[in-house]
């Protein structure tokens, strides 16, 4: 196992010893195989902390898919919820009646808006914002552009559904039931790894450093989960060998592999994952990021999967040369998964 990544764990390892990161906690899965290391600090600063096996990691963005992306899945495998439905037509506040929930899920609706202040804004301020002073431009259904704004829809609109906060609908509809007992949205502070220290905020440690997700709490479906190594390996392995124990059906999980945008051509967007092709035969895998640098990709076609939780923010986000590595990282495990 070792031998057959030996570039790819030598270039994890390489973001520790060379500073790039302050830790990294990882693990590489082949069928019953694994390898994991977790090494480095966890805090830099205001003190050196050692990194250790269990603690809790800002997941940020790796909360779409995760929770946000299942709660969505399961409405509409209980005929809730359709891919095709309009966003208005849950949300009456957002009163363009073209984006769609599979817009939504595919980063192709083109809601966009400036909110002057955001980050000062109260809860219920800054949602109204979000659903009153966006606009839909000439990229929808045109172009894939990313944005937190679609997952803070998504989980507004599973609220609408379900009646219960998506943060509270993840909770209990996906981390309980797959027993991801390190995964929470009110993670223990001390086991939590930090990340950035702001002039405003100090040290963030235990909350969301996304500024949406610390405002929005229980309502943000686009960031805000911690969780840990081991809880990222049951889910990643869950996902791709029992259609996550259950929870879904096999044809839910096929969608999870299929180009869902309607721009024509092949594009890398299906169900929240973005999709990567295989250079030998062009099979799809999944795979997402987080700012906080955190990421997975997911095989289910070879049972294989890479998944890394760094603390790239800490002491601060201004850190290129973590996402020069980070890209040629995913390029190196890819190149070596194929070649054996």
């Amino acid at each position: 196992m070792k031998e057959q990544y030996q570039k790819t764990i030598a270039g994890l390892d390489a973001m520790v010893d060379e500073g790039i990161v302050p830790g990294i906690s990882y693990a590489i899965f082949d069928h019953e195989q694994e390898y994991r290391e977790v090494k480095g600090l966890a805090e830099v600063q205001t003190e050196k902390e050692p990194l250790r096996k269990g603690m809790q990691y800002d997941l940020a963005s790796l909360t779409k898919v995760i929770g946000t992306v299942p709660v969505i899945a399961m409405a509409i495998q209980e005929g809730r919820l359709r891919l095709d439905d309009p966003v208005k037509k849950y949300l009456p506040l957002f009163t363009d009646p073209r984006p769609t929930v599979r817009n939504l899920l595919t980063h192709t609706s083109g809601i966009c808006g400036y909110i002057p202040h955001r980050d000062e804004l109260s809860a219920e301020e800054l949602k109204q914002a979000y659903l009153t002073q966006q606009h839909v431009d000439s990229s929808l259904n045109r172009q894939i552009r990313y944005a937190d704004v679609n997952f803070l829809y998504l989980g507004w609109i599973a609220e609408q559904v379900y009646g219960e906060p998506i943060q509270q609908l993840i909770q209990n509809r996906v981390l309980k039931p797959l027993k991801m007992t390190g995964a929470s949205f009110n993670p223990d502070v001390k086991n939590c790894v930090p990340t950035e220290i702001q002039a405003q905020r100090g040290l963030i440690r235990g909350v969301a450093h996304d500024p949406k997700a610390y405002i929005l709490g229980a309502e943000c479906g686009c960031a805000g989960m911690f969780a840990t190594l081991d809880d990222l390996l049951v889910y990643g392995r869950a996902l791709i060998e029992t259609n996550l124990d259950g929870l879904f059906s096999a044809d839910t999980v096929n969608q999870l592999f299929r180009d869902q945008t309607l721009i024509l051509g092949e594009h890398s967007r299906s169900l929240g994952w973005k999709l990567l092709h295989a250079t030998n035969d062009h099979h799809l895998m999944i795979s997402h990021t987080g700012f906080t640098g955190t990421w997975l990709i997911l095989d289910r076609e070879e049972d294989q999967g890479m998944i890394v939780l760094t603390n790239r923010v800490h002491p601060s986000a201004k850190n290129d040369a973590y996402l020069q590595a980070r890209d040629q990282l995913f390029a190196t495990y890819l190149h070596e998964k194929e070649s054996n």
